[in-house]
């Protein structure tokens, strides 16, 4: 029976997560001891207590977060070790780690199809995570021509008001708008909702606010709830069961690189609006979201506006990049695949939901538009499987 120490914080959503795969694991190919130090252990006797508990103790591996400084203690204890970055990556030990770069891309073109002109992104200074999350913004803002923001701070809560609070406001009201804000994960995008509010800068009208980790409890405790980005990172911490098995096993003996990868967006009020210019565009569009699972046609909704259908579907071409038919497809898709990981309904009884009268081509559609059919988006993605 294989014990291991936990020396992470699992107060947050991600870490409980990570935690939840890892048990997840150790349930099918165990069972495993766990335990967690208590956080005033390191306060009292500093990470060489740490490291003599778990030889005391005799753990069979370590997950923790730690600082590069003093990672040569680590070295002592001869088991396998597995770190969750936070400053940089580990040149020794297995990481546990995560595509952050292709995560800033992702949130780049989330806004870039939004029609965004001004993009910004917010920060965590000092470590990798959020260093490369922006880099992967910027290259995709970049690309598409668009205006980058940057600004950085360390973790603020809790803090007298000062300079650094200061200097984030003056930010905040510095950024053109309206403006695609992506935040290094949800945490620091709740400060950003926090400041907008203080400040009276509308979310999302002048910002839409986008985060990371999809953190539920901190994502809606802001007002508006804010979208944020899901993370494989339930099948990161079962892979971290695997990796930790396997090196006990003598199968694995070099460091390893454990990556958890953006999967899809939960979308919630922060990022509802589309940046239009043209007012009768913006009318149209609000028109579909609202009524996109009704049997609407585009007689109907070139009644809207004081356009005729020709230059109406010239005008949405132009502003969104798509025609009108094809964004209440996508529409559709995407409440579609919103049901398919929230519910255990039948594909029919969904794709009526969302608006298709017929059922027979929506699995092709579906995997145009999203890269796979509904039963393996389902499989994939769905809330109810932990893996």
């Amino acid at each position: 029976m294989l014990k291991i120490l936990i020396l992470i914080d699992y107060s947050s959503e991600f870490s409980r997560r990570l935690l939840r795969g890892l048990i997840q694991y150790s349930k099918e190919h165990g069972p495993w001891i766990f335990y967690r130090l208590p956080s005033y252990y390191k306060t009292l006797y500093g990470k060489e207590g740490i490291v003599e508990w778990a030889k005391e103790w005799k753990a069979d591996a370590i997950v923790a977060r730690w600082d590069h400084e003093g990672t040569n203690l680590l070295e002592s204890l001869n088991i396998p070790i597995l770190l969750q970055n936070y400053k940089e990556r580990s040149t020794y030990f297995s990481n546990l780690t995560g595509d952050y770069f292709g995560t800033g891309e992702m949130a780049a073109q989330f806004f870039i199809k939004r029609r965004y002109r001004h993009f910004a992104f917010y920060g965590n200074k000092g470590v990798v995570w959020s260093r490369e999350r922006a880099e992967g913004f910027r290259t995709q803002v970049e690309k598409a021509g668009g205006s980058y923001h940057y600004f950085e701070s360390e973790n603020l809560d809790g803090e007298e008001w000062g300079r650094s609070h200061i200097e984030l406001d003056e930010w905040l009201l510095s950024l053109p708008k309206p403006v695609g804000l992506f935040a290094c994960d949800d945490n620091f995008a709740l400060r950003i909702s926090q400041y907008c509010k203080i400040n009276n800068i509308r979310i999302p009208e002048e910002i839409a606010l986008l985060g990371v980790d999809n953190d539920e409890l901190i994502c809606n405790l802001s007002d508006p709830p804010i979208s944020s980005i899901v993370t494989d990172v339930e099948k990161g911490g079962y892979e971290a069961g695997r990796l930790i098995d396997r090196m006990n096993k003598g199968e694995i003996k070099d460091p390893f690189n454990i990556v958890i990868r953006p999967t899809r967006f939960e979308l919630r009020k922060s990022t509802e609006k589309y940046n239009i210019e043209n007012e009768y565009i913006s009318q149209v569009v609000n028109f579909i979201e609202d009524n996109f699972i009704t049997d609407i046609n585009i007689e109907e909704i070139t009644e809207l506006v004081p356009l005729s259908r020709r230059n109406l579907e010239v005008k949405f071409k132009d502003e969104m990049k798509t025609s009108i038919y094809q964004f209440i497809i996508r529409c559709r898709i995407d409440y579609f695949a919103h049901l398919l990981i929230s519910t255990d309904r039948t594909l029919f009884d969904l794709a009526l939901e969302s608006g298709f009268n017929d059922c027979k081509n929506i699995s092709r559609i579906f995997k145009k538009l999203k890269g796979c059919t509904p039963i393996e988006y389902r499989k994939k993605y769905s809330r109810r499987d932990t893996i």
